[in-house]
């Protein structure tokens, strides 16, 4: 198939509605609207006008990066199109980071094979990941 891939923030409630179908948390249409436009880099992927998968990458820009809400839609899963997600997120990164940059990620479930064709590590056990979620 022919997806188009672009690089501006997706429809705030197209992007809510991605993350959950794809199984991550469900966020406020005020908070996508704020984070979405707040990414160092984002990428998503559309079959036609749909948003099929995406990621980005939040941060200071010099320090420390984390990459943020890589998802495809569960139906577009197993067609390599989260590979192609992390290759431009790696584009980026390679090309904006510094000696002594920090990227980090939180990998749910299987995606850590993924992640860990890239270079990805675990933190465990020099450090553990924590978080704290707002309700």
């Amino acid at each position: 198939m022919n997806y188009q891939i672009n690089y501006h923030a997706p429809d705030p409630m197209a992007y809510i509605a991605l993350r959950v179908e794809g199984g991550m948390s469900e966020k406020s249409q005020q908070a996508a609207e704020i984070g979405l436009k707040n990414a160092l880099f984002t990428v998503c992927i559309y079959d036609q006008d749909m948003l099929i998968g995406l990621g980005r990458i939040i941060g200071d820009g010099g320090t420390v990066f984390q990459i943020v809400d890589v998802v495809v839609k569960p139906s577009y899963q197993g067609k390599g199109l989260g590979k192609v997600i992390m290759t431009e997120l790696m584009t980026y990164l390679d090309q904006h980071t510094y000696a002594g940059s920090y990227v980090s990620l939180i990998a749910d479930g299987p995606a850590d094979k993924l992640y860990a064709q890239f270079g990805f590590t675990y933190t465990y056990p020099y450090s553990q990941g924590m978080f704290k979620m707002y309700n």
